[in-house]
């Protein structure tokens, strides 16, 4: 059974920085691109970041580049998103997902306040 556990989000004030995690198991998470997403009170989910199986290639949103971080640790079957100047269009609960596949995290509320 595959499993994605995010954790690590919160409140924090904006200017601020959290650091996301999404624990995986019940595959091989090496072979596999991962991704994190994000979705705010009214809007559809968008993608925020992506990284291949080994790490070498990241993709970002252009309203994340500069301030977020994708990286992935596959000895420890994670991956992570590090934010940093957070602002509150940030705001959003942030789920992983094994990328070309449908498992989902349950996702992990993250709020920017003023």
């Amino acid at each position: 059974q595959v499993q994605l556990v995010e954790s690590g989000g919160g409140l924090v004030q904006a200017g601020g920085s959290l650091r996301l995690a999404c624990a995986v198991s019940g595959l091989t998470f090496s072979s596999f691109d991962m991704g994190w997403y994000r979705q705010a009170p009214g809007s559809e989910r968008e993608i925020v970041a992506r990284e291949s199986w080994g790490g070498g290639t990241t993709h970002y949103a252009d309203s994340v580049k500069g301030r977020f971080t994708i990286s992935r640790d596959n000895a420890k079957n994670t991956v992570y998103l590090q934010m940093n100047s957070l602002k509150p269009e940030d705001t959003a609960i942030y789920y992983c997902n094994v990328r070309g596949t449908g498992h989902w995290g349950q996702g992990t509320q993250v709020t920017v306040s003023l």
